[in-house]
């Protein structure tokens, strides 16, 4: 399994640091440390959960009296460390039922707008968010951050296979690019049904910004025996809506959208690991993470704030960047 990209641009000859030290406001100059090592655990605890439960950076700046560099920053680390966490630990999975689904946000302009967006860079427009939630525990085991064709739907797969430790009953949605991906994931080693939902027109006056109405479902049997009752992507999309709240930049109709694809893909990485070992879920009473076997505790932010400290006491290996041919982020 190749490490998670996350770097698929360019980067300019100036260090980052020089770069940020350009930009930076002499106000909030002394707040932002390329390490974060000099933001107090305080500080970082409390900023930490604020981008986990909907509020924007420049909000949490506000509140937290810290540059928004400082906050990008420590969102850059935190992405990184629980990259790395939920690649190394979320493995052998003991499911039974698996659910898949996308969902669709925007990076830097919405797709329509980018051709005449003013210096748009390369990965703005459409960018989506694939998940695989166990529908018993509730634990996200696999993400991926990227396009919604076939490519994805392949990487996105095969990914979801490396993690589970037995056959499960596999419930995607219609997308038909899962067709060709669950098979060269799982051969026959699943029992995979596909969930349609069947739409209506939306109600109420033209133009209103709403959903297309559901009329119905269709259960359709692809691989090995699924129970038809546990057809279903409910679980799944309950996440989507989850996903929605508590990641600003998921919200729709608000101008805190990402602006950097790299960000966004950090945010998701932090968000995983918060809601699979520190969020506890209502239902299950602990987080999913321990109902699955996972973990042993409930973690809090002081623990995602020693996965960062970890990371960067690692040493400094010499990178090479480049872009490359489609930016994506797996884990």
């Amino acid at each position: 399994m190749t490490a998670p990209v996350y770097y698929y641009f360019t980067l300019n000859r100036k260090t980052a640091k020089a770069k940020r030290e350009e930009i930076l406001d002499a106000k909030h100059k002394s707040s932002c440390n390329m390490s974060m090592n000099k933001l107090p655990l305080a500080k970082r605890v409390q900023i930490l959960p604020m981008l986990c439960d909907g509020s924007s950076m420049r909000s949490i700046s506000r509140i937290a009296d810290v540059s928004i560099n400082t906050v990008s920053g420590l969102l850059v680390d935190a992405g990184k460390a629980c990259a790395e966490h939920h690649d190394r630990t979320v493995r052998n999975v003991a499911s039974k039922r698996i659910q898949a689904d996308e969902i669709w946000s925007f990076c830097y302009a919405k797709q329509k707008n980018v051709a005449t967006a003013k210096a748009a860079p390369e990965e703005a427009g459409d960018v989506w968010t694939w998940t695989a939630l166990d529908a018993d525990s509730k634990l996200i085991v696999s993400y991926l951050i990227g396009g919604r064709d076939a490519g994805y739907a392949n990487e996105f797969m095969q990914n979801v296979a490396s993690r589970l430790a037995n056959r499960v009953q596999l419930t995607p949605d219609g997308h038909k690019a899962y067709l060709d991906a669950v098979e060269g994931a799982f051969g026959a080693n699943v029992d995979y049904a596909m969930l349609v939902k069947l739409y209506g027109e939306a109600p109420g006056p033209a133009g209103r910004y709403s959903p297309a109405e559901c009329t119905g479902i269709k259960k359709t049997r692809i691989e090995g025996n699924p129970s038809k009752k546990h057809v279903s992507t409910s679980y799944v999309e309950r996440q989507n809506l989850t996903m929605h709240m508590l990641m600003r930049r998921f919200t729709r109709l608000t101008n805190a959208f990402s602006k950097k694809a790299e960000n966004h893909a950090h945010m998701v990485a932090l968000y995983t690991t918060w809601y699979n070992f520190v969020r506890t879920h209502k239902t299950l009473r602990c987080s999913p993470a321990m109902a699955a076997g996972v973990s042993k505790t409930l973690w809090s932010m002081e623990d995602v704030v020693a996965l960062i400290d970890a990371q960067a006491a690692k040493p400094n290996r010499q990178a090479t960047y480049k872009k490359a041919e489609r930016p994506k982020i797996s884990n």
